[in-house]
């Protein structure tokens, strides 16, 4: 049995409120953790902003925090899928 280790997460970035800040969506009866729209509006920003110029220390070290988020959704996001598909209620659906 492999015991799964959750990603590491330093710190949150300064601009996340917390409140609102995921979104639960529910796909084939398993919830999906999503980063909230206003929080993806923010990452698509700093994305344009670096495509076009060079990000400041500060969102640098935002745009690390998000992805450290989204590693971190992804991970929760599996988890629970593979729990539910290991489960004998889905196994006889």
């Amino acid at each position: 049995m492999t015991i799964l280790v959750p990603p590491s997460l330093q710190s949150l970035p300064a601009s996340l409120s917390i409140e609102g800040a995921v979104s639960i969506v529910v796909e084939e009866g398993i919830p999906i953790f999503r980063a909230s729209q206003t929080i993806q509006n923010r990452i698509e920003t700093l994305l344009q902003k670096q495509a076009e110029e060079t990000l400041t220390p500060e969102e640098i070290t935002e745009f690390d925090r998000y992805e450290e988020i989204d590693d971190y959704l992804g991970f929760v996001n599996r988890t629970i899928r593979n729990l539910y598909l290991a489960s004998p209620s889905a196994k006889s659906e």
